[in-house]
C-alpha cells in the first residue's frame, strides 16, 4: 500500500473517531451536577459534574466542550476537504492537510494528558497514535520537492515570520505571568493548577510549541526553505488552534468567568493567524505536488 493510501486511511479513521469523541464531549450530560472538591493543596475547586468532563474543573470543562464544537464543525470538515484536495495532487490542500493534522495531534495529546480519565480514554489514545503517523507521513510527502519553487515571490514571509515570533513571545509572557508570581511570593502553586498534578498546557507550550513557533518564524523571515515549508504548516495549525481558543474564551465569558485580558488577546491573534495562513496558501503555486 502506497503512502498516499495509508494517509487517506489514517485520516478517515481520525475523522470517524474524532466525531465520536467530540460528540460525546458535547452531548453527554450524565452525572450528579456541579459540586465542590478540595484539592491536595487545600484549594476548593468547583467541579463541572456532568458528561464525560464531569470530574474536570467547571471552567476547564466548558473550554473542552467549546473546543469539541470547533473540532466537530470546523476541524473535521477541513480535514476531509483538504484530504480530497491532497488526493487530487493540490499542494495547497497538502499544506492545509498537514496543518490540520497538526491540530488533531496537539489537541488529543492535551486531551490524553490533561483530561480527567473518562470513557473516551482509549479513543484519545488511538487518535494520538493515528494523528502522529498521519502527520509525519503527510509532512514527509512535502519534502519530496524544492519548496523554494512552490511559493511565489510575493509570499509575505517577513510578516508571517515576525508574527510567529511575536505570538510565541506574547503567549510565553502570558503563561509566565501565571507561573512566576507564586514562585516569588512563596505560595508556589498557581490557582490555575486547580486539582491537576501540573500545568500541562503551559508546560508543553513553553517547552515545545512556543520555541517551535519562534524558530520557524525566524527561518521564515530569512527565507529558509525549512521555514517556508514548516512555517506554513505551523501557521495553518495555529489558525485552527486559535479558533478553538477563541471559542473557549467566548464559552467562559458566557458562563460569567472573568476572561480579561484573554478576550482581547486571543481573538486578535486568531484573526492574524487566519490572515497569515490565507496569505501563505494564496501564494502557493498551483501545481501537482507529487506524481
Amino acid at each position: 500500500m502506497g503512502k498516499n493510501k495509508i494517509i487517506s486511511l489514517l485520516v478517515f479513521f481520525i475523522a470517524v473517531i474524532s466525531v465520536v469523541a467530540s460528540g460525546f464531549g458535547i452531548f453527554s450530560d450524565n452525572g450528579p451536577g456541579p459540586f465542590e472538591h478540595k484539592s491536595i493543596r487545600g484549594q476548593t475547586i468547583q467541579i463541572f459534574g456532568k458528561g464525560i468532563y464531569q470530574h474536570m474543573p467547571a471552567d476547564v470543562a466548558i473550554q473542552g466542550i467549546a473546543q469539541d464544537y470547533v473540532t466537530l464543525f470546523l476541524a473535521i470538515p477541513l480535514l476531509l476537504i483538504s484530504l480530497m484536495g491532497f488526493r487530487k495532487k493540490s499542494i495547497q490542500a497538502h499544506f492545509i492537510l498537514a496543518g490540520t493534522l497538526g491540530y488533531f495531534l496537539v489537541t488529543y495529546l492535551f486531551y490524553l494528558t490533561m483530561g480527567m480519565y473518562n470513557i473516551m480514554f482509549l479513543s484519545y489514545v488511538v487518535l494520538l497514535g493515528l494523528t502522529f503517523f498521519a502527520f509525519f507521513l503527510t509532512v514527509d510527502r512535502l519534502n519530496q520537492y524544492d519548496v523554494t519553487e512552490v511559493f511565489t515571490a510575493n509570499t509575505p514571509h517577513k510578516f508571517v515570520g515576525w508574527f510567529l515570533i511575536l505570538n510565541s513571545v506574547i503567549i510565553e509572557f502570558l503563561w509566565l505571568s501565571i507561573i512566576i508570581p507564586p514562585l516569588l511570593d512563596g505560595s508556589i502553586y498557581p490557582p490555575d493548577l486547580n486539582h491537576f498534578t501540573t500545568l500541562i498546557v503551559q508546560g508543553l507550550d513553553l517547552g515545545l510549541l512556543l520555541p517551535i513557533s519562534f524558530i520557524l518564524g525566524y527561518l521564515l523571515m530569512k527565507k529558509d526553505p525549512f521555514g517556508f515549508s514548516y512555517g506554513t504548516i505551523y501557521i495553518i495549525f495555529l489558525s485552527v488552534l486559535m479558533t478553538a481558543l477563541t471559542a473557549k474564551v467566548i464559552a467562559m465569558a458566557m458562563a460569567d468567568v472573568n476572561v480579561v485580558p484573554a478576550i482581547f488577546i486571543i481573538p486578535s491573534i486568531n484573526i492574524i493567524t487566519i490572515l497569515s495562513a490565507f496569505l501563505m496558501i494564496k501564494n502557493v503555486k498551483k501545481k501537482d505536488c507529487w506524481s
